[in-house]
């Protein structure tokens, strides 16, 4: 465990530079104490560790002292970093990470660290999506590389269209992949699951030299979230049949007790759509009381059913 750290503690250095004493334990998770001690262990193995005093001071490596552990070449770098953007937090993952930034060379730092901002993962996304084949790979060249591309893109009941695009970046949120990309001069999101055929063009894309995955991220989720009322509904729901609605995306303000096998649920989601799409699924375990034109669009379409079947 020390060996680990003390190879953790060359490499924090290596990366940042001069950092403190705290800041050392503070990544590490151990005591200041345990530090200085590590640090003495580094000076007396050869490893050339200085302390600056005073209020700037810290602990640094003497300038051009390197630790070549891996030999990565720039694509496996860039692959590595990119590929755990945002995601991966176990004290491997993080204690992996700082070994492979601390291990690429100079002349390719600043590229590595551009190429994974242009992906960004959050563990919220904008709404549940099943899993799909995803053009992925094409996409992230297409990234990396700065080149347009043309593909096949079907919005939720439309005929697939073909669009050629200018990608800026991919995000995963939640279990969901977007890619964020220019047409026209103006900047959209993507969901990557309605893509197919896919071709990377060996055009330069028109994309701007940085980016905020993160801002871009924040902003458009924020729209869309915006674009809902949070609205308030009352059912009655068979006993046996209320965790089925619990597990729906509804938030429950109040339960009344069971009468007669059913029950009083008082609750709110994000938007009458979505209430009157997921008690529908639960029409013959539910009674809506509230708001009426939910009940009365579930009556109508129950008429209209039995109407058929007859």
């Amino acid at each position: 465990m020390r060996a680990d750290r003390l190879l953790a503690l060359v490499m924090l250095l290596r990366h940042h530079g001069r950092m403190t004493a705290a800041a050392l334990a503070a990544e590490l998770e151990v005591s200041q104490r345990t530090v200085l001690r590590d640090i003495d262990a580094l000076s007396v193995s050869g490893v050339p560790v200085y302390a600056d005093r005073g209020r700037n001071g810290g602990f640094a490596l003497l300038p051009g002292y390197r630790t070549d552990l891996t030999g990565l070449t720039l694509d496996e770098a860039r692959a590595l970093l990119s590929s755990g953007a945002g995601r991966l937090t176990s004290p491997a993952f993080v204690s992996a990470m700082r070994k492979v930034a601390a291990a690429i060379p100079d002349s390719h730092r600043d590229e590595v660290k551009l190429a994974a901002r242009r992906i960004l993962v959050r563990p919220e996304g904008f709404v549940a999506e099943a899993p799909a084949s995803q053009p992925l790979a094409q996409l992230q060249e297409a990234v990396f590389l700065g080149r347009r591309i043309r593909l096949q893109y079907q919005r939720f009941g439309a005929e697939p269209v073909e669009r050629t695009l200018d990608p800026v970046g991919l995000i995963m949120g939640g279990d969901t992949w977007y890619l964020v990309a220019r047409r026209d001069g103006t900047e959209r999101m993507y969901r990557v699951s309605r893509m197919s055929d896919v071709t990377v063009l060996d055009e330069p894309a028109d994309r701007p030299d940085d980016v905020d995955l993160e801002q871009i991220w924040q902003e458009r989720r924020s729209e869309f979230r915006g674009r809902f009322v949070p609205s308030e509904v009352a059912v009655r729901v068979r006993a046996d049949r209320y965790d089925d609605l619990t597990r729906m995306r509804f938030e429950v303000l109040d339960v009344g007790p069971v009468t007669d096998g059913w029950q009083t649920v008082r609750m709110t989601c994000a938007d009458l759509r979505y209430a009157l799409s997921a008690l529908w699924s639960m029409a013959d375990a539910v009674v809506v009381t509230s708001p009426g034109e939910v009940a009365d669009e579930i009556r109508r379409r129950t008429r209209a059913m039995t109407g058929a079947s007859r």
